[in-house]
């Protein structure tokens, strides 16, 4: 089996995302970024999706993005609730956590390369998704280009590649996906700002794109909500 590092957040598009290299015959090496975020929840459920999927190895790793602040999962501003679902493809929102994405895609590459792994999972989605920059397509496309260009083993003429399995599904359609896969949701985390139980807002926006996906899906949704 071909080594693949994973980026594995704890939600339910990275569990999916993992769920894919695994059904697509990739030895799974997890990588989940403990970097300061008020929802600490997910760290506990990349910790079960792991075990759940199979990876070979998990890593947690301890990178505190909190000095930079400007995001609402990072710094001590307000979470947005109760957008109307119309709304939540509109501009960038208060959630966006400067570079995370190419940060957290730095530290896999460089993961990847020691493993000899040229394969690069993320969950990442443009379709239902909040506004994020670092979600896009095109996005992706020009850190494949990066990695190739700047690593040893892009070098030496490894074709690096970076799996976005998810980027153009809706809500939805990842739910189904991942039940067609036997992926258990009730493992997972979403939510921005949960309670200190772990129950889930039910009105942030994760909260709110993964009910409906739930919904469209026709799948009872096994999260456990505030309210």
């Amino acid at each position: 089996m071909r080594p693949a590092a994973c980026l594995l957040s704890g939600g339910m598009d990275s569990a999916t995302a993992a769920a894919v290299a695994r059904r697509d015959g990739f030895a799974l090496y997890a990588l989940t970024v403990r970097y300061g975020q008020r929802h600490a929840q997910e760290i506990e459920a990349a910790r079960r999706v792991a075990a759940a999927v199979g990876a070979v190895e998990h890593r947690i790793i301890d990178l505190d993005l909190r000095w930079i602040g400007g995001s609402a999962l990072t710094a001590d501003l307000a979470v947005p609730k109760d957008r109307p679902v119309e709304e939540l493809g509109e501009g960038i929102p208060v959630t966006y956590v400067p570079a995370r994405n190419t940060i957290f895609l730095s530290l896999a590459l460089g993961w990847a390369e020691t493993l000899g792994a040229q394969d690069l999972f993320v969950g990442v989605n443009a379709r239902d998704w909040s506004g994020y920059p670092d979600c896009r397509p095109e996005f992706l496309e020009a850190f494949e280009r990066v990695a190739r260009l700047g690593t040893r083993a892009g070098a030496a003429g490894a074709h690096l590649r970076v799996h976005a399995p998810l980027v153009n599904m809706t809500k939805a359609q990842i739910v189904r996906l991942a039940v067609d896969l036997g992926v258990d949701l009730s493992l997972t985390h979403s939510c921005y700002d949960p309670a200190p139980d772990g129950a889930a807002c039910g009105r942030c926006d994760a909260c709110v794109l993964r009910q409906r996906g739930f919904v469209e899906a026709g799948v009872p949704d096994p999260t456990r909500y505030r309210q």
